[in-house]
């Protein structure tokens, strides 16, 4: 163990070195793509402990996932040993941990529970059957992420409503603050909220401010690119006192943009921290030059960046080989024929490979031919473990004991498992509770109270609300392990699954037992583990923090998923116009640079060998369509590029360098404008509701040509028609067939 010399700063190239060694002020570090941006993080909190004896707890580290912090801690133990008081997690976990401890200034309760995506889905499809909006015309998922962008722009719900102009911003304007209302009332924070409530509690109570800039004498921020305004702020305020801030990042791997990521937090912290200084750190460990030099040429057609240039000490390697297909099949059967190729020549193993994707729609039929050929996988971002029906139940149990304001977790499992407590005896419930400003559990704890209440539910009501109270008692009596093991006994939950011997039944009875395995682990490693403690840590897990990358399989994932990950051979498939990039990226030459952005980090995931593919057809929701080259393809660096056309249909011919594609671009958008790029949503077409900034919902009743030159028009409720340019026009996607 490392922990009494500093023999290792002899481990760091003279750029790495200088980061590290300049504690002091403000500090950039511009860190490409594996070029050791981890290892000089953890050394440099390694030597301020060591060299320049500052008390671990004065240090706050920050990144973006689980799995980016526990790498940090256990880097950081290995080389001063055990990290006693150190600060090192993502932002969400470090202030939800300042948001606990000052619970008592906001009148929350400090265990508190955080609502993930479904809980605030639900919450808010709640709220709009409370106001009459309906939830096909104006999905939930939609009007949260107008809350989201509204949040983490600090735009209060009384900002929103005075500034809505369009009818979407008008529904927003009323669902947001009574969003707001029943999180507090909950008890309840969202993701945004435990970023933008520190600030508010910051500005409104600097005393506060005060002693957590004096606690946090050196700050530190991983993925300094990825941060939005919200983050950006809280940064400003924690390094205002002692200017101590070193952020590491890559203007170039800046991806996030439709979740509120700012790239301008990165090019412009010179600006914003005056005297600051810069280091670039250019020499990749990771990749072969041919892969390096193929991304610069993609990436240097961007204006918005800062100079640098990645090189390694790495013989060339091969040459990128571009896959040409038929349509989407043919491509995954040629992905795959490679990937046996190369285990069969046992050059690799199935672990080595990952294929990447700009949609989550390209996944399926690379899981058919994948299983065809009897080759193990797992995909990053599928349907999340914790987010299972079995699993939400039994967390939803939990999130009570812990947290009894907590409304939406008691709606979900006061009849589950069955207690012959009806739809019609619970909305009694609710209006009661409702007239005399209760919670939920406060309601049923006076059940004999409440009107029209059948006397069998009365008892069952009653022996639910006996079972919460003696979990909420034993929570600090007995080990966490004891607690959700005898819950899940009592409750049977367990039981309910093994009694039915269905294959779906056996499966999520696995599920539960694997949940409680990692009870048993969170408090094997946890000394003083909580329940609100494992559910903080469960309600901020990522995709890529339950991925297991020692199982020998195929890795899928989109290409935002990928960053951050390393594999030996890289496969980005679906190089089209219209898909990557994508069609609604052409509307500005911002966006255009992030998915050109995208791209960058795609290769220079791969350390020895990259397989691009595109495919001449492609099928979607109505059928199959045409398809041309992306135009990354060309300004690829022609000479680290070999062009293999499997197609055995005559080639396009199409070759100008790489490949020139045609100025009329698909039509296809698979991506919806509020959420995340790499999601789907219908073509365009007749049927299709969509709703317009200014003239309302409307429905599609013509579309006319294709890329380009498509223009659609619209009948909108008023009975006006109008005529659009596809890529101009600024409405967003509803569905089919709503009335």
């Amino acid at each position: 163990m490392k922990n009494t010399s500093l023999f290792f700063l002899n481990e760091l190239n003279p750029a790495q070195r200088k980061a590290v060694e300049t504690t002091e002020g403000p500090v950039l570090v511009l860190a490409g793509a594996g070029s050791g941006k981890t290892r000089v993080l953890t050394f440099r909190i390694a030597y301020l402990v060591k060299e320049k004896k500052v008390p671990p707890w004065e240090i706050l580290a920050m990144t973006f996932t689980n799995k980016a912090a526990g790498e940090m801690r256990e880097r950081v133990e290995s080389l001063i040993g055990v990290n006693a008081g150190l600060w090192v997690g993502t932002f969400h976990s470090i202030f939800s941990k300042i948001l606990r401890w000052e619970s008592e200034l906001f009148n929350y309760s400090p265990d508190f529970v955080i609502y993930d995506t479904e809980d605030q889905e639900r919450l808010v499809k709640s709220i709009m059957n409370d106001m009459g909006v309906s939830i096909q015309q104006y999905p939930p998922k939609m009007i949260l992420s107008f809350i989201s962008r509204a949040k983490n722009n600090l735009i209060s719900p009384e900002t929103y409503s005075s500034s809505a102009k369009t009818v979407i911003e008008d529904i927003v304007s009323r669902v947001y603050p009574e969003y707001q209302n029943r999180l507090r009332s909950n008890h309840a924070f969202d993701f945004d909220d435990l970023i933008t409530i520190p600030i508010h509690l910051f500005d409104k109570y600097p005393d506060v401010l005060k002693k957590y800039q004096s606690r946090f004498r050196y700050v530190l921020v991983d993925e300094y690119q990825d941060t939005n305004r919200a983050q950006y702020m809280l940064i400003r305020y924690l390094a205002k006192e002692h200017r101590n801030i070193c952020v590491v990042g890559d203007d170039d791997q800046s991806i996030y943009r439709w979740r509120g990521a700012d790239i301008r937090n990165i090019l412009e912290f010179e600006k914003d921290f005056p005297g600051a200084q810069v280091f670039r750190l250019e020499q990749n460990y990771r990749s072969t030059q041919n892969i390096l030099t193929a991304a610069a040429s993609i990436v240097e057609k961007n204006k918005g960046r800062k100079e640098k240039k990645l090189w390694s000490n790495k013989e060339p390697g091969e040459k990128l080989d571009l896959l040409e297909a038929v349509d989407e099949r043919h491509e995954a059967e040629m992905v795959v024929e490679k990937i046996r190729e190369k285990v069969f020549k046992k050059k690799h193993t199935f672990r080595d490979f990952a294929i990447l994707y700009r949609t989550n729609a390209q996944s399926r039929v690379l899981e058919d031919s994948l299983r065809g050929r009897r080759i193990p996988y797992v995909i990053v971002g599928s349907v999340k473990f914790y987010e299972r029906k079995e699993i939400k139940d039994l967390l939803a149990y939990l999130k009570l004991i812990t947290n009894p304001k907590d409304d939406l977790s008691l709606k979900r499992i006061i009849n589950f498992p069955l207690r012959g407590i009806g739809v019609t005896t619970f909305s009694r419930i609710e209006k009661w509770a409702r007239e005399k400003s209760l919670n939920l559990f406060d309601a049923i704890e006076k059940i004999e109270e409440i009107p029209e209440i059948p006397v069998r539910s009365r008892r069952a009501i009653d022996q639910f609300y006996k079972l919460i109270s003696k979990y909420i008692d034993l929570k600090n009596k007995i080990s966490l392990n004891e607690l959700v093991h005898t819950l899940v006994d009592e409750t049977k939950l367990l039981n309910i699954y093994k009694e039915d011997n269905s294959i779906e039944s056996r499966r999520r009875a696995d599920n539960i037992r694997e949940f409680l395995a990692a009870v048993n682990e969170y408090a094997s490693r946890n000394k003083e583990a909580t329940l609100s403690g494992f559910l903080e840590e469960v309600s901020l897990i990522t995709d890529v923090d339950t991925w297991d990358d020692k199982k020998n399989a195929v890795t899928l994932m989109t290409l935002h998923s990928a960053k951050g990950l390393e594999f030996p051979v890289v496969f980005i498939t679906g190089l089209e116009e219209g898909l990557f990039p994508g069609y609604r990226s052409l509307e500005s030459p911002d966006a255009l640079e992030e998915e050109r952005r995208l791209f960058y980090v795609g290769l220079t995931r791969a350390r020895e060998k990259v397989y691009l593919s595109w495919s001449h057809r492609r099928s979607f929701f109505n059928g199959e369509n045409s398809r041309f080259p992306s135009r990354f393809l060309e300004e690829l660096d022609s000479n680290v590029v070999k062009i293999t056309v499997f197609s055995p249909r005559k080639a396009t011919g199409q070759f100008r360098g790489i490949i020139q594609h045609t100025p009329e671009e698909d039509s296809f958008s698979p991506h919806p404008s509020y959420e995340s790029f790499s999601q789907e949503e219908p073509i365009l077409a007749p049927g299709l509701w969509v709703m317009h900034q200014k003239y309302g919902k409307g429905r599609i009743v013509n579309v006319e040509g294709r890329g380009i030159k498509q223009k659609v028009t619209v009948e909108f409720e008023e009975g006006t028609q109008k005529k659009f340019i596809a890529q101009y026009a600024k409405f967003t996607i509803l569905g089919e067939n709503i009335d």
